[in-house]
């Protein structure tokens, strides 16, 4: 308990102390020529208010991500608590927060074309693809999961409620919500799903306090993996918890919102803010089902560990969580929670993935017939791609999300160096991340399946050679910005 408390401290304090931090680097200034109002198209483009664009952009980046995710990461033990508050304030928020805030002072460009102006044209192809293809695993992944959990929790009926009656719902929302104006349907629904996603959290977090369990401490075998299939905590604690203290996925959110943005003031309670605040969703979720496991029946001497992985589906464990602590509103809650979070992350993963090719094809989107044009490949694929097995979709989609997260921090650190800013808030973090996309593809089965020592040195010299590159670059900038300085 006094673990799960002082992280609760220290993410209020991160925000109010590096987050100021970080906003003094970046110097946002109160600026009329916002893409809201030099690109207003009245569809993707177009001013909305700060505390709706606030609730937006946490719902986007929420999902289920942070409840899921720190559900499975805290069967690592401690060292969850430590991922979720150190890679929430000097990772995840700083991604976010550069992410948007670049895209507004580039007009609103989607997320490879920011990538691609700072690290090159085959990055910007690279990315191109990358972005569309975790975006429609992304969206892929949340069709197919609340598409399961309402086929459970409504009695079978035939073809009317099963699982692919769900899928084809599902996927015709999405089909609507991707191309409608973005203050038809998100800007007016959202901030209320929004709303009853941090209800829930408030609520499961009182009883954190007041519930009977045992919930583990930073002195509890911090570097031990207590996990019952004893995977390492590094680096597949850092890929299992993503949403919940840094993901590429958001990378690919911030971009919206950037161009629903009045003025770049807000882009620090907004972009860094709405981090924070998933950090805590995961962090109080973290610590809930360990208590809650605890406190169920076992085999004698189970840990609080293997009770929690014998419930299985992480939605089962949002349901008798929600449900048992907080009985019939918990119910809805937990509903709202487990199925509406990830439908509005998939529709708007599907509106960035539109938006992304829009902008490489150089195709306008205020024809509804454009919109369609693009919307209708995307959903075919993502169609096929429901046949494949879900844990290696899951498992890839991973990988996808964390490496995007890793590249966008090495072109924000480029992007403050040109700027001749501190660009350490960015640099620091993007080693860490190299070192762990590059050993979790390195160990884990869906990637090289080696010896973990072997990707651990892997991660490294990669890091290593990164780093090197951009020192070299940042020398040979410097060098001819003196050789200029020098001419008469």
């Amino acid at each position: 308990m006094i673990t799960f408390t002082f992280a609760l401290i220290v993410l209020l304090l991160g925000y109010l102390i590096y987050g100021a931090f970080v906003d003094h680097i970046f110097n946002p200034q109160s600026r009329s020529s916002m893409p809201c109002y030099t690109k207003r198209d009245g569809v993707d483009y177009l001013p909305l208010s700060p505390w709706r664009v606030f609730l937006i952009q946490f719902l986007n980046i929420a999902g289920t991500g942070p409840i899921f995710g720190a559900i499975m990461g805290i069967l690592f033990g401690p060292a969850a608590y430590l991922w979720i508050v150190l890679g929430c304030i000097f990772a995840g928020a700083v991604h976010d927060y550069m992410c948007g805030m670049i895209c507004i002072r580039k007009g609103g460009v989607s997320l490879p074309e920011l990538i691609g102006d700072e690290l090159g044209l085959f990055m910007r192809i690279l990315m191109r693809l990358c972005s569309l293809v975790l975006l429609v695993l992304v969206g892929t992944v949340f069709i197919t999961t609340p598409a399961a959990l309402l086929d459970n929790m409504i009695p079978d009926n035939g073809w009317l409620w099963s699982n692919w009656f769900w899928v084809v719902l599902i996927l015709f929302y999405f089909l609507i919500a991707t191309f409608l104006p973005i203050d038809k349907l998100i800007g007016k629904v959202y901030p209320l799903f929004g709303v009853a996603l941090l209800i829930m959290a408030i609520g499961i977090g009182w009883h954190i306090y007041t519930a009977d369990g045992w919930m583990p401490e930073l002195t509890d075998q911090l570097f031990t993996t207590h996990h019952p299939k004893g995977l390492p905590i590094f680096p597949m604690l850092c890929i299992t918890i993503a949403c919940g203290a840094i993901s590429g996925f958001h990378g690919t959110q911030s971009p919206l919102m950037s161009r629903c943005l009045t003025n770049e003031k807000y882009g620090r309670p907004i972009f860094y803010g709405s981090m924070i605040t998933e950090g805590v969703v995961a962090l109080i979720w973290a610590a809930a089902t360990i208590k809650f496991a605890s406190t169920l029946p076992g085999e004698a001497g189970a840990t609080a560990y293997e009770k929690l992985a014998s419930l299985g589906n992480p939605a089962i464990v949002v349901n008798a969580v929600s449900t048992s602590w907080m009985g019939t509103v918990g119910a809805v809650l937990a509903v709202l929670g487990v199925v509406a979070a990830p439908i509005t992350s998939g529709d708007t993963a599907f509106r960035s993935a539109r938006l992304i090719a829009a902008d490489f094809l150089h195709m306008g989107q205020k024809s509804v017939w454009s919109r369609l044009v693009l919307c209708l490949p995307l959903f075919a694929i993502a169609t096929m791609l429901m046949f494949m097995d879900f844990n290696v979709l899951w498992r890839y989609f991973a990988w996808f999300n964390q490496t995007l997260a890793c590249i966008t921090l090495w072109a924000a650190t480029v992007w403050l160096a040109r700027k001749q800013r501190f660009y350490y808030i960015c640099l620091l973090p993007a080693m860490f991340m190299t070192v762990v996309c590059t050993s979790y593809i390195i160990i884990a089965p869906e990637g090289f399946s080696l010896p973990w020592l072997w990707g651990i040195i892997a991660g490294l010299v990669l890091m290593t050679c990164f780093t090197a590159a951009f020192c070299i670059w940042k020398r040979n900038t410097k060098n001819k910005y003196n050789l200029n300085c020098r001419r008469p």
